[in-house]
């Protein structure tokens, strides 16, 4: 058994939900890939797929086995890429995780930018608000905001991103408009955004001078979404007031579907990092990739706006 490529052929497996989609994306034959798994299988000793004649399932092992095979894989494209990067030139794969907002607003309108500087770059995108176990999912490096607490991580802060309250131009027509965030209180629907994990709806904070008030819209009338282009939506729709990035308002303002509510108050910036493990340190396509990050996001940091 090519143990290396019957791991290629098992990730490829896991990602498609096919045996037949992974023959054809790597031009294997069919009975190849059936044949690889089966002697893996029997090498490990273990189920790695659950096969019917609708779908293919990862097995638990299968998934415990997924992730350490992506870290091996990776290992290997490292090692194999280590000339070519001490030379100057970036390829190889890298995996990237970053938020929904994040990715569709600013990452991939500058994208076909960084494809044209690092062609030989094959960039994976995993896009979503939940959190991601960097190496456990043999992710490379996440883009994330907030307080970081893992000091065995590498984190490059990429930007600090601006507040706002906001409100849908058609919801506000029948709405009285807040003079204070107490207002906000029984008197209008509130779209609060909760965490994917935890479930917890995130507090709403306002700042004026020494006032400082907190809102939680869990308390409140209106929904809850735990995605953060879906929170946009849900604003711009007219279901209620909540706060979200300036920089994603910036479009609904322009267009009149959105108003901004209590513009005299402010909230705390929000820090954005770029996160790696210490051993992506050396890598020339990582460094490309955090310069180009730090490069595309500069336009959205208000400490150096």
């Amino acid at each position: 058994m090519d143990q290396m490529l019957a791991l290629r052929v098992f990730v490829r497996i896991a990602e498609s939900g096919g045996f037949g989609k992974a023959a054809d994306t790597l031009n294997i034959p069919r009975p190849t890939v059936t044949k690889l798994i089966q002697d893996l299988e029997t090498h490990l000793r273990v189920k790695l797929f659950q096969r019917s004649t609708r779908k293919v399932t990862v097995t638990d092992e299968g998934q415990a086995y997924y992730h350490r095979a992506l870290k091996v894989l990776a290992d290997i494209d490292e090692m194999d890429t280590l000339f070519a990067d001490s030379r100057g030139t970036p390829r190889g794969r890298l995996r990237v995780d970053i938020g929904s907002s994040l990715a569709n607003l600013i990452l991939l309108p500058h994208l076909p930018l960084f494809r044209q500087r690092y062609p030989e770059i094959q960039l994976e995108l995993g896009v979503s608000d939940r959190e991601v176990d960097l190496i456990g999912e043999g992710v490379d490096c996440v883009i994330r905001g907030g307080e970081l607490t893992d000091t065995s991580l590498i984190a490059r802060r990429i930007a600090s991103l601006d507040w706002g309250t906001y409100a849908g131009t058609g919801y506000m027509r029948s709405r009285k408009l807040p003079k204070h965030p107490e207002e906000l209180y029984g008197e209008h629907d509130l779209v609060g955004y909760f965490s994917s994990r935890t479930g917890r709806v995130f507090t709403m904070f306002f700042e004026r001078g020494d006032e400082k008030i907190q809102i939680d819209p869990k308390g409140t009338r209106g929904v809850s979404v735990n995605e953060s282009t879906a929170h946009l939506t849900s604003l711009v729709s007219g279901l209620g007031v909540g706060q979200t990035f300036a920089f994603m308002a910036r479009a609904g303002l322009a267009s009149g579907d959105l108003v901004q509510l209590l513009p005299e108050w402010s909230r705390p910036l929000h820090p954005l990092h770029i996160v790696f493990a210490k051993s992506q340190h050396d890598s020339a396509r990582m460094r490309a990739f955090v310069d180009w990050a730090l490069e595309i996001f500069r336009p959205y940091d208000r400490l150096h706006a």
